[in-house]
C-alpha cells in the first residue's frame, strides 16, 4: 500500500528542507510520491554507459559537433536521474529537486542540436542545391531556436524552484512551458524540412561524386536515416509530454505520476540515444563525415561577391 501524501502534514514547518517523512507529509515535498530508487538508478547508469561509445566514436570519427551535443545531453540526463535518486532518500530536499528539474528539462535540447547537425551533413551528401535552405541557414535557425528554448527552460526552472509565492512559481512554470513548446515546434518544423528535402531528392539530381554515392548506398547509412527520424520523433513526444505535464502544474495528475514520467520522458530519451549511438553518424558515413562538411562562414565567388552556402560550389572557387 502506498503512502498517503496528505497524512501527517505539518504547516508549522515553513522550510521544507527541514522536513522528514516523520514530521511532514509528502504533499509538502516536490511530488505526491517518493521517486523510485531502482528506476531512476537504472536511467542514470544507462545514460552513463552510453557516454563511453559516444565519446569513443566521436573521437574516432571526428564528429565533434555531434559528439559535444550528445555528451552534454547525456551528462545532464545522468545528473538529473542521480538527483531523483537523492530525492528517493530525501524527498523534501530542494537542491536535488532543482538539479532534477533543470537538468532533465534542458538535456534533450543538446540531443536535438546533435540531430540538427546530422541533417546539414546529409544535405551536403545528397546535394546542397536540392535543399530549399542552405545547411548554414538550417544550422543557424534551429540552433537559435534551441538556444532560446534552453534559456527559457533554465530560467523558468530556476524561478519556479526558488519562488516564495505561488504567483511567482506559476510565472516560472509558464516560462518553462514556453521553452518546451518552442522545442516541440522546432522539432516539428525540422521534420517538415526533412520531408521536403526527401521529396526534392526524389525529384532532383543527386550529387554524383563517387565517394558520396558510395556512402549513400551503404545499408547502414539507410538505417541511420530511419534512426534519425525515429530519434527526432522520440524527443518530440517527450517535449510534448513535458509541456503537458507542466501545463497541469506541480499539483497536476501528470506531474505526480512517475510511471508516465518514466515512459514518456526517460524511455523516450533512452530510445533516442540508443538510435543515435547504435546508428552513430560516424559509422553511417563510413568515416567520411568530413566529406559532407560545410561552413558557417559566407563564401566568396570569383569577383569577391558574397555567396550563400547553397550557392557555393567547388567550381565557383576563384
Amino acid at each position: 500500500m502506498g503512502i498517503d501524501p496528505y497524512a501527517n502534514c505539518n504547516p508549522q514547518i515553513v522550510d521544507n528542507d527541514l522536513c522528514t517523512l516523520e514530521t511532514c507529509c509528502l504533499a509538502q515535498s516536490s511530488f505526491l510520491y517518493i521517486p523510485t530508487y531502482g528506476g531512476n538508478l537504472f536511467f542514470a547508469v544507462f545514460f552513463g554507459v552510453l557516454l563511453l561509445p559516444q565519446l569513443g566514436l566521436g573521437i574516432r570519427y571526428r564528429t565533434w559537433g555531434f559528439m559535444v551535443g550528445m555528451i552534454m545531453g547525456l551528462v545532464l540526463e545522468i545528473i538529473g536521474y542521480v538527483a531523483r535518486v537523492q530525492l528517493h532518500d530525501s524527498p523534501f530536499a530542494s537542491n536535488p529537486f532543482l538539479m532534477y528539474l533543470i537538468c532533465l528539462t534542458i538535456a534533450p535540447v543538446f540531443i536535438a542540436a546533435a540531430i540538427y547537425l546530422c541533417l546539414t551533413r546529409i544535405i551536403m551528401l545528397y546535394g546542397r542545391s536540392l535543399s530549399r535552405f542552405a545547411p548554414r541557414t538550417i544550422a543557424i535557425a534551429f540552433m537559435s531556436a534551441d538556444f532560446l528554448s534552453l534559456v527559457l527552460q533554465s530560467a523558468g526552472g530556476g524561478i519556479a524552484d526558488t519562488a516564495d509565492a505561488n504567483s511567482t512559481e506559476q510565472i516560472g512554470v509558464d516560462i518553462m512551458i514556453a521553452g518546451l513548446v518552442l522545442q516541440a515546434l522546432s522539432l516539428a518544423v525540422f521534420l517538415v524540412v526533412v520531408a521536403d528535402f526527401a521529396w526534392c531528392c526524389s525529384k532532383g539530381n543527386l550529387n554524383m561524386d563517387p565517394e558520396k554515392q558510395r556512402i549513400r548506398n551503404r545499408p547502414i547509412f539507410k538505417v541511420f536515416m530511419i534512426g534519425l527520424i525515429l530519434s527526432t520523433l522520440f524527443v518530440l513526444i517527450r517535449s510534448i509530454f513535458r509541456a503537458a505535464e507542466l501545463w497541469g502544474g506541480f499539483n497536476g495528475a501528470l506531474w505526480n505520476n512517475e510511471v508516465d514520467f518514466m515512459v514518456l520522458d526517460g524511455m523516450m530519451i533512452a530510445l533516442a540515444t540508443i538510435c543515435l549511438t547504435g546508428l552513430h553518424p560516424g559509422l553511417a558515413f563510413g568515416g567520411q563525415w568530413h566529406t559532407a562538411d560545410w561552413s558557417l562562414k559566407t563564401k566568396k565567388g570569383p569577383e569577391g561577391m558574397q555567396m550563400t552556402d547553397r550557392e557555393y560550389t567547388p567550381e565557383a572557387k576563384p
